[in-house]
């Protein structure tokens, strides 16, 4: 067929009619103010539907540790809880050294492993006081005396209570149970004191049969002095009257 000879190409890309253009300011807070917002309900779905625990294995270790602290909770008489300052390791060792003679055991503990231990036991009146880095002195003896004696030359460790036979006490408690006397002394005086009462109650018992045994004595010494008195004067009168 038959071409024109002459035919119009249009080239190049499509013209755009519509450019972005940021809304005007007072639109912006016109619409921020016709927002809808939703109600909220009267009950939080966290209160209707029950949350399911999450179960997370216990790590081996921390369940070691765990296992440890009750076994020196169980076998030991004095247990003092203190807090740990920042001290060199030189001064640490002297402490151990020296509290190790009076058989008193230094154990240094965390507060994620004691504090579930202490929460399920009978001394968890103690949990107040693990809140920062803490030592136990721990000890099969009631050792409170010697205790506080190496501690007045250690001021990083500071007590702040103890459990001494089953017995919680603060540190005035401490202070106040080192210086009691010891049980053997204790021991002594109560049976002193105890074995006091009797023997006054049995002199007394006796004071009345004794003086009157007393009385019947001189009695029976006074009447015998009277026979004998009355039998002499006869013999002194005949021997008068034959002469």
């Amino acid at each position: 067929g038959w071409l024109p000879t002459l035919q119009v190409a249009r080239h190049g890309s499509k013209a755009v009619t519509r450019h972005w253009k940021a809304m005007h300011f007072q639109r912006q807070k016109l619409m921020a103010l016709t927002e809808y917002v939703a109600p909220r309900p009267l009950v939080p779905p966290r209160c209707v539907t029950p949350q399911e625990p999450k179960h997370q294995e216990e790590d081996g270790y921390a369940r070691l540790l765990r296992r440890q602290v009750e076994e020196v909770f169980r076998h030991s008489r004095m247990i003092a809880v203190c807090q740990f300052n920042s001290m060199p390791d030189e001064d640490v060792v002297m402490m151990r050294h020296y509290l190790r003679k009076h058989n008193i055991e230094v154990k240094f503990v965390l507060n994620e492993i004691v504090r579930p231990v202490l929460s399920q036991s009978k001394y968890k009146n103690l949990l107040p006081l693990f809140v920062a880095r803490n030592i136990l002195l721990v000890s099969p003896e009631a050792k409170a005396k010697e205790m506080l004696r190496v501690l007045k030359g250690v001021p990083q460790v500071n007590l702040l209570g103890a459990c001494i036979d089953d017995t919680i006490l603060s540190r005035q408690g401490v202070e106040n149970f080192a210086k009691l006397p010891s049980l053997e002394a204790s021991q002594g005086q109560t049976v002193g004191a105890l074995a006091l009462l009797p023997s006054q109650t049995s002199s007394l018992l006796q004071r009345g049969p004794a003086h009157l045994a007393a009385l019947l004595d001189q009695h029976i010494r006074r009447l015998q002095t009277g026979e004998t008195g009355s039998a002499a004067e006869p013999g002194s009168a005949q021997s008068s009257g034959g002469q």
